[in-house]
């Protein structure tokens, strides 16, 4: 987290009513939600992961079991299981 003094970014009355609530202390203030970005959107783990679970899918449909699916993918059953029995469009 970077932190920023106030003194360069927020006009002096705004610091001067912040001042009545807090003082010398750290203050967090949160992004707006529309700011959010999805988790592993910016480093592109999300897709990775997309890529693998749908290689998951493809090899059960294609006769692969789950236990072998475990042992290659170093994942638990129920791991597979939870992929490939569910639906992602």
């Amino acid at each position: 987290m970077k932190y920023t003094n106030a003194t360069k970014v927020l006009p002096e009355k705004l610091i001067m009513e912040i001042q009545k609530y807090v003082q010398g202390e750290t203050l967090y203030i949160p992004k707006q939600e529309a700011e959010y970005k999805d988790w592993g959107s910016l480093s592109g783990g999300r897709r990775l992961l997309d890529q693998r679970n749908v290689a998951i899918r493809n090899a059960f449909i294609s006769n692969s079991s789950i236990d072998q699916l475990a042992m290659e993918y170093f994942l638990s059953t129920e791991t597979i299981k939870k992929i490939v029995y569910s639906y992602k469009k």
